[in-house]
Protein backbone atom coordinates (compact mmCIF):
# COMPACT_ATOMS: atom_id res chain seq x y z
CA UNK A 1 0.00 0.00 0.00
CA UNK A 2 1.24 3.46 -0.70
CA UNK A 3 1.72 6.00 1.62
CA UNK A 4 0.57 9.53 1.29
CA UNK A 5 3.06 12.56 1.44
CA UNK A 6 2.38 16.05 1.11
CA UNK A 7 4.16 18.39 -1.05
CA UNK A 8 5.47 21.25 1.13
CA UNK A 9 2.84 24.15 -0.54
CA UNK A 10 0.26 22.26 1.06
CA UNK A 11 0.56 23.74 4.33
CA UNK A 12 1.62 27.00 3.24
CA UNK A 13 -1.73 26.88 0.76
CA UNK A 14 -3.75 25.81 4.05
CA UNK A 15 -2.62 28.72 6.13
CA UNK A 16 -3.46 31.42 3.35
CA UNK A 17 -6.62 29.96 2.61
CA UNK A 18 -6.36 29.06 -0.91
CA UNK A 19 -7.64 25.61 -0.07
CA UNK A 20 -11.41 25.00 0.60
CA UNK A 21 -11.72 21.12 2.28
CA UNK A 22 -15.38 21.66 4.07
CA UNK A 23 -17.10 25.00 2.66
CA UNK A 24 -16.61 27.88 4.57
CA UNK A 25 -19.92 29.76 3.62
CA UNK A 26 -23.90 28.20 4.22
CA UNK A 27 -24.25 26.53 0.55
CA UNK A 28 -20.53 26.91 -1.11
CA UNK A 29 -19.46 23.35 -2.66
CA UNK A 30 -15.97 22.34 -1.22
CA UNK A 31 -12.93 22.80 -3.73
CA UNK A 32 -12.97 20.19 -6.26
CA UNK A 33 -10.05 17.35 -5.75
CA UNK A 34 -8.78 15.16 -8.54
CA UNK A 35 -6.56 12.93 -9.26
CA UNK A 36 -3.97 12.23 -11.62
CA UNK A 37 -0.81 9.78 -12.83
CA UNK A 38 2.45 10.91 -13.17
CA UNK A 39 5.72 9.00 -14.33
CA UNK A 40 8.00 11.97 -12.67
CA UNK A 41 9.45 11.73 -9.17
CA UNK A 42 7.84 14.61 -7.35
CA UNK A 43 9.96 17.19 -5.55
CA UNK A 44 8.11 18.78 -2.58
CA UNK A 45 10.23 20.85 -1.94
CA UNK A 46 9.46 23.04 -4.86
CA UNK A 47 6.53 21.62 -7.29
CA UNK A 48 3.43 23.65 -6.19
CA UNK A 49 1.42 23.11 -8.99
CA UNK A 50 -0.49 20.39 -11.45
CA UNK A 51 2.21 22.64 -14.69
CA UNK A 52 5.12 21.29 -11.98
CA UNK A 53 4.91 17.92 -12.06
CA UNK A 54 4.39 15.81 -15.39
CA UNK A 55 1.10 13.85 -15.92
CA UNK A 56 1.19 10.50 -18.32
CA UNK A 57 -0.70 10.65 -21.65
CA UNK A 58 -4.03 10.36 -21.79
CA UNK A 59 -5.29 7.99 -23.85
CA UNK A 60 -6.71 4.02 -23.81
CA UNK A 61 -8.75 4.71 -21.16
CA UNK A 62 -7.02 6.86 -18.94
CA UNK A 63 -8.69 10.73 -19.72
CA UNK A 64 -6.54 12.52 -17.57
CA UNK A 65 -7.32 14.32 -14.13
CA UNK A 66 -10.12 12.68 -12.13
CA UNK A 67 -12.23 13.59 -9.23
CA UNK A 68 -12.68 12.17 -6.07
CA UNK A 69 -16.55 13.45 -5.94
CA UNK A 70 -14.71 15.03 -2.73
CA UNK A 71 -16.44 15.78 0.68
CA UNK A 72 -15.38 17.70 3.97
CA UNK A 73 -16.34 17.44 7.60
CA UNK A 74 -15.77 19.70 10.41
CA UNK A 75 -16.04 18.51 13.91
CA UNK A 76 -14.00 19.75 17.13
CA UNK A 77 -10.98 20.93 15.32
CA UNK A 78 -10.58 18.19 12.81
CA UNK A 79 -11.52 18.67 9.25
CA UNK A 80 -11.22 15.37 7.18
CA UNK A 81 -11.77 14.68 3.54
CA UNK A 82 -12.72 12.14 2.24
CA UNK A 83 -12.97 11.03 -1.54
CA UNK A 84 -14.63 7.97 -3.71
CA UNK A 85 -12.48 4.83 -4.92
CA UNK A 86 -11.32 6.16 -8.91
CA UNK A 87 -10.72 3.00 -11.26
CA UNK A 88 -8.80 3.62 -14.06
CA UNK A 89 -9.21 0.57 -16.45
CA UNK A 90 -6.81 0.32 -19.78
CA UNK A 91 -9.31 -0.22 -22.98
CA UNK A 92 -7.50 -0.12 -26.47
CA UNK A 93 -3.58 0.07 -25.54
CA UNK A 94 -2.11 0.14 -22.70
CA UNK A 95 -1.87 3.21 -19.76
CA UNK A 96 1.39 3.93 -18.64
CA UNK A 97 3.89 3.80 -17.52
CA UNK A 98 3.46 5.49 -13.96
CA UNK A 99 4.71 5.44 -10.35
CA UNK A 100 2.92 8.41 -8.73
CA UNK A 101 -0.99 9.25 -8.14
CA UNK A 102 -0.90 12.97 -7.35
CA UNK A 103 -3.88 14.89 -5.67
CA UNK A 104 -4.57 18.62 -6.40
CA UNK A 105 -7.31 21.20 -6.03
CA UNK A 106 -8.54 21.79 -9.33
CA UNK A 107 -10.62 24.93 -7.87
CA UNK A 108 -7.33 26.81 -6.89
CA UNK A 109 -5.29 28.40 -9.31
CA UNK A 110 -2.65 27.13 -10.36
CA UNK A 111 -4.15 23.67 -9.56
CA UNK A 112 -2.05 23.84 -5.88
CA UNK A 113 -0.61 19.91 -5.31
CA UNK A 114 -1.40 18.53 -1.88
CA UNK A 115 -0.62 15.30 -1.81
CA UNK A 116 1.06 12.04 -3.64
CA UNK A 117 1.26 8.47 -2.99
CA UNK A 118 4.65 6.58 -4.67
CA UNK A 119 3.91 2.83 -6.00
CA UNK A 120 7.35 2.35 -5.68
CA UNK A 121 8.06 1.21 -8.88
CA UNK A 122 6.41 2.23 -12.68
CA UNK A 123 3.30 0.65 -13.45
CA UNK A 124 2.23 -0.21 -16.71
CA UNK A 125 -1.42 -1.20 -17.49
CA UNK A 126 -2.08 -3.46 -20.31
CA UNK A 127 -5.16 -3.49 -22.48
CA UNK A 128 -7.51 -4.99 -20.05
CA UNK A 129 -6.36 -4.26 -16.51
CA UNK A 130 -7.56 -2.25 -14.03
CA UNK A 131 -5.82 -0.07 -11.07
CA UNK A 132 -7.77 1.22 -8.47
CA UNK A 133 -7.16 4.36 -6.41
CA UNK A 134 -9.01 3.45 -2.69
CA UNK A 135 -8.64 5.90 0.10
CA UNK A 136 -8.17 4.03 3.57
CA UNK A 137 -8.59 1.15 1.61
CA UNK A 138 -11.75 1.91 1.11
CA UNK A 139 -13.98 0.05 -1.64
CA UNK A 140 -16.29 2.99 -1.64
CA UNK A 141 -15.44 6.20 -0.12
CA UNK A 142 -12.48 6.71 2.43
CA UNK A 143 -10.49 9.34 4.29
CA UNK A 144 -7.96 11.47 2.08
CA UNK A 145 -6.76 13.21 4.83
CA UNK A 146 -7.27 14.44 8.24
CA UNK A 147 -6.42 17.82 9.85
CA UNK A 148 -6.71 17.86 13.34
Amino acid sequence: MATATKFQCFVTDLVDGVHDLVGTQVGTDIDDWKVYLSNTAPDVETDEGKADLEEISTGNGYTGPVSITPEGTASAGTVTLTGAKVTITASGGAVGPFRYVVLFNDTSSGDRLALYWDYGSSITLNDGEKFEIKFSGSDTRGNVLTIS
